[in-house]
């Protein structure tokens, strides 16, 4: 929340898909390592397809570790949120984001949930159907432009379907939750030791309620709130990152080089606006030479809202996007969805719109999300729109297997400690205090500051609370503030 996203990694905020019956499984086999580079080790787990049949079909989740350099207590699994991030490739970069102490006392494992990235993948659309898929008109302002998304999102859903139609079903949190209990079991841990970011809170959570007595210590950074709507969960997300951009304009209009002529924070948000309206009208040019559609250039300013120490990176984006420059504002864009400069995706874009269709109950009608996308574009006339029609293809989506469950509690669980940042464009921070209120053993930590997710971002105060509980189990005081 990244954190990272499509339209479908905007909305990217889900409610949970569980509560089946389901037999078992036998405890898996140890994992066998390899190594894959720069001290890293990599194995696959084969788990379940369908965890009410453990001994049908299986799939594969893509393991990595990076082992603990001292007096090692365990393994500390770590998800960066998205859906659809890699745990993988966040994995590799734990030397630079994990302090020296996590990295001694744990080994440090990441893995891609099921139907992400190197574990058996949700596959959709071409390259070429996707680039078209995510600069498509997504804030329709007439009945064709509203029918025209509302086909391509239909396209989307049927090719997903089409591609992958056994593993479709059972992408959701609950299920990947699932994984990841076989995976701790493989790993030889009694307990479980989760660091989750953004969605990764979702997936934590979905699994203290599933698993409670195998809680060891869960860090969940950045929440999600699972006990809202859907439609709910996107308005607030849409009026977290106008808040970001009022942050982010109050600061730049401090320096030299800001590219608002704004003198408030509110009037830079309508210049802001007026931009992507003219891009809808007249989309910018680039040196690729692709066109920066509204879609792609409300892409490229989201991108450096989530951290504070880009928004110097956004002043010139926006700088050269006046003058009908979309190039900077195109990168950020790509970025975010997972395109590489030659035009190929990770599959980034298609696995978080599976999971978060999967994680949505009760999809809205289309004409139900036209009625809530207006009323987000009055309350966050910036990106309400584009965030709430993000979920659209879920109208279409087949039915997932399993039950929502909608407020996890984790009943006899050990200390849960949830971080909530006060600014956090992604995941507002009354999700965090939510979420610690749900969860019976809920401990939540704020960081007084900006951006998506608290630990690693250069709060000491953040870093030694969050370092002391994971190795000592010595959570924070309730409402500790840092």
């Amino acid at each position: 929340m990244a954190t990272v996203w499509c339209r479908a990694l905007i909305a990217a905020l889900l409610l949970l898909t569980s509560g089946c019956t389901t037999a078992e499984p036998p405890e898996p086999a140890p994992l066998t390592w390899s190594d894959c580079g720069d001290d890293f080790e990599c194995a696959r787990l084969s788990v379940p397809l369908d965890h009410a049949q453990p001994s049908g079909e299986h799939i594969q989740i893509s393991v990595i570790r990076l082992p603990a350099t001292g007096d090692r207590i365990g393994s500390l699994l770590i998800n960066p949120g998205g859906p659809g991030g890699s745990g993988i490739d966040y994995a590799r970069a734990a030397p630079a984001m994990l302090s020296q102490d996590l990295r001694a006392r744990f080994d440090i494992v990441g893995f891609d949930p099921r139907g992400v990235g190197a574990s058996t993948p949700i596959k959709c659309l071409t390259d070429d159907q996707l680039s078209t898929f995510i600069a498509l008109d997504s804030t329709p302002d007439t009945p064709a432009e509203q029918t025209a998304l509302e086909q391509a999102s239909k396209n989307f859903a049927e090719a997903c379907q089409a591609r992958s139609p056994n593993l479709l079903p059972h992408v959701s949190t609950a299920n990947a939750a699932r994984d990841m209990d076989l995976l701790r079991a493989a790993l030889g841990d009694e307990k479980l030791t989760y660091l989750g970011k953004s969605y990764g809170t979702l997936l934590g959570a979905t699994y203290a309620h599933l698993f409670p007595g195998r809680v060891r210590a869960l860090v969940l950074d950045g929440a999600v709130d699972p006990a809202i709507t859907r439609e709910r969960l996107n308005l607030d997300q849409a009026k977290g990152f106008e808040t970001a951009f009022r942050a982010y304009a109050k600061d730049c209009q401090g320096t030299a080089t800001c590219p608002l002529t704004s003198k408030t924070p509110e009037a830079a948000l309508t210049e802001m606006s007026d931009l992507l309206r003219q891009t809808d009208k007249s989309p910018l040019v680039s040196a690729p030479g692709r066109p920066v559609t509204e879609a792609l250039a409300t892409l490229g300013a989201l991108t450096p809202l989530y951290d504070r120490n880009t928004w110097p990176a956004l002043s010139e984006s926006l700088a050269e996007a006046q003058k009908g420059d979309g190039t900077l504002l195109l990168s950020s864009a790509d970025q975010l969805v997972g395109r590489s400069d030659d035009g190929t995706y990770s599959n980034q874009t298609e696995s978080s719109l599976a999971i978060t269709c999967a994680d949505t109950p009760t999809p809205p009608s289309s004409q139900a999300l036209a009625q809530a996308a207006t009323t987000a574009a009055k309350a966050a006339p910036v990106f309400g729109s584009y965030v709430m029609w993000s979920i659209l293809p879920c109208t279409f989506w087949p039915r997932a297997v399993g039950t929502p469950v909608t407020s996890p509690k984790a009943p006899g669980a050990a200390p849960i400690l949830v971080v909530g940042t006060r600014r956090d464009p992604a995941t507002p921070y009354h999700w965090s205090q939510s979420l610690a209120d749900q969860l019976e053993s809920g401990t939540l930590l704020t960081y007084e500051g900006d951006g998506h997710t608290a630990y690693g971002s250069g709060s000491t105060c953040i870093d030694t609370h969050v370092d002391d509980y994971l190795i000592t189990l010595a959570a924070p005081a309730d409402r500790t503030r840092c």
